[in-house]
């Protein structure tokens, strides 16, 4: 976890980075982002954390878009569940259960 001044910089940076897009009213669980960063980087390598981030975020985005025609699921359910599809992959990592990378010439 951040300390209390990383905590401070990093929320300033997620109003300053949702203002410069135009996202205003989005919330974001900031502790599990990166919870989710910690474990897909301990699980597959290092790199893997912005990736993962970034895709759980691009289908949360993807299933809450669909709220608009109709279903009700908010923003942070759809991030939820999403997190909750990549937390499950770390840990089949981490139990040598998930799938190794290939080295491909």
């Amino acid at each position: 976890m951040p300390s209390d001044d990383e905590a401070q910089v990093l929320s300033q940076w997620s109003e300053e980075l949702a203002r410069a897009l135009q996202i205003l009213d989005l919330d974001v669980d900031q502790e599990l982002v990166l919870d989710l960063a910690r474990k897909s980087a301990d699980s597959v390598i290092h790199a893997a954390a912005p990736v993962t981030a970034f895709m759980v975020g691009y289908a949360a985005g993807l299933e809450a878009g669909k709220g608009s025609q109709g279903s009700d699921v908010s923003p942070a359910v759809a991030t939820n569940r999403a997190a909750d599809v990549a937390f499950k992959l770390c840990s089949e990592r981490a139990e040598g259960k998930g799938s190794e990378p290939t080295n491909q010439s």
